[in-house]
């Protein structure tokens, strides 16, 4: 697959669940899986860093489930998860020589994962008599399903 929408797809990631794409981007810098080695994003493959996003990625996916948590569209959450789709997009990018493309479309990837996201757990919860927690459930499964085949087997 082309790396540009690996980029893409990993900012996507990023607007579900903000911390979950520069975890799984971590993981595959420390795996060998991204050669980020000598560049200015080499950080994220360092022993402890993808430990830290793992365990920040935990708790991002526990205190969804609260319910004072607000909306992933409030400007704090929203701003969060572009920038760590610009920082996803741009590692997977740099590691082929196109770093700016790369945080470009992992930034425009989490608005579109952020918004649609939204959308569709909103109606799936609609569908489903207005229980949000499966819901969420699945999105969390959809997330890091989706951010593991991005970095194995779309890289």
């Amino acid at each position: 697959m082309n790396i540009l929408i690996a980029a893409f797809l990993i900012g996507v990631v990023a607007g579900l669940r903000a911390i979950s794409a520069p975890a799984a981007v971590s993981w595959a810098t420390r795996l060998g899986l991204l050669s980020l080695g000598g560049t200015w994003l080499g950080w994220l493959g360092y022993q402890w860093t993808p430990w830290i996003f793992t365990v920040a990625a935990l708790g991002e996916i526990i205190n969804d489930k609260l319910p004072n948590t607000p909306s992933r569209k409030v400007p704090p959450q929203f701003i969060t998860r572009v920038l760590t789709g610009a920082l996803s997009g741009a590692a997977i990018g740099t590691a082929h020589a196109a770093t700016v493309a790369g945080a470009l479309l992992g930034a425009g990837g989490a608005v579109v994962g952020t918004l649609g996201g939204a959308e569709f757990r909103g109606r799936l919860v609609r569908a489903i008599g207005g229980k949000d927690l499966p819901i969420a459930l699945l999105e969390d499964c959809i997330t890091v399903g989706s951010a593991i085949l991005i970095v194995r087997f779309l890289l």
